[in-house]
């Protein structure tokens, strides 16, 4: 399995309470919160993780090295921030395998993504995204589903319980990308709400843990709920 870790965020949100460290640097349980998701690569039999950095890119560089647990780590440097879509964009021109695992830097997911790599090819899909389900979606937006496809979006802002996007993807790097799309866009805006008919996104349901850190209050429940998870 290849991997890309978007980590590359400016934490705006969390401004004050990351001390001059980047986002997925925040320290969770006295280690920093990328570390937690390097560990979940790892045991998922992960071979070679690219990180996606940018800002303060050095401190993460500084921290992990070339490997971690013996699972190598290449970095792609964003020189200006791409957004969540170009970075992903640029990253996939690094990747070697087929299909690769795209995780966001500040969300942790309690996912067997050894099992989403067999969905995935179970599914032929060209992109597979991990669900989850919310007992209110306002905060995140919903997804639609039909059996095993994603078919539709809901905007954020409407309450009530639903699926929501968990922000974890299987990408074949068969994927076509929208001509005119820009160096910098956004994933989840500008390329999976317009063409996700085009697409045929299969639906990856997870039940366990979902955590965003990237507001203080889920920054600081992170420090008890994932305490105890293995190192």
């Amino acid at each position: 399995m290849e991997a890309i870790l978007l980590a590359g965020g400016l934490g705006t949100r969390l401004a004050t309470r990351l001390n001059g460290v980047p986002k997925p640097m925040a320290p969770i349980a006295g280690r920093p919160f990328l570390a937690i998701l390097l560990n979940q690569l790892e045991r998922a039999g992960c071979e070679r993780v690219l990180l996606s950095v940018g800002h303060l890119h050095t401190v993460i560089m500084d921290c992990f090295g070339e490997s971690f647990h013996g699972m190598r780590l290449d970095y792609v440097i964003e020189e200006a921030p791409l957004g969540t879509g170009g970075a992903i964009r640029t990253a996939l021109d690094h990747a070697s395998d087929t299909n690769v695992l795209v995780l966001n830097g500040d969300t942790f997911l309690q996912a067997d993504y050894a099992k989403m790599l067999e969905f995935h090819h179970a599914e032929d899909a060209t992109l597979t995204m991990a669900i989850t389900h919310q007992a209110d979606i306002a905060r995140y937006g919903g997804v639609v589903v039909d059996g095993r496809r994603i078919v539709g979006f809901k905007e954020k802002g409407r309450s009530g319980p639903g699926w929501i996007n968990a922000g974890s993807y299987l990408i074949n790097r068969r994927l076509q990308w929208p001509e005119g799309l820009p160096k910098k866009f956004s994933f989840e805006v500008d390329m999976l709400a317009p063409e996700i008919d085009r697409i045929a996104s299969a639906a990856f349901a997870v039940d366990g843990v979902f955590l965003d850190i990237g507001v203080p209050e889920d920054l600081d429940r992170a420090q008890t709920v994932l305490a105890g998870f293995e190192r």
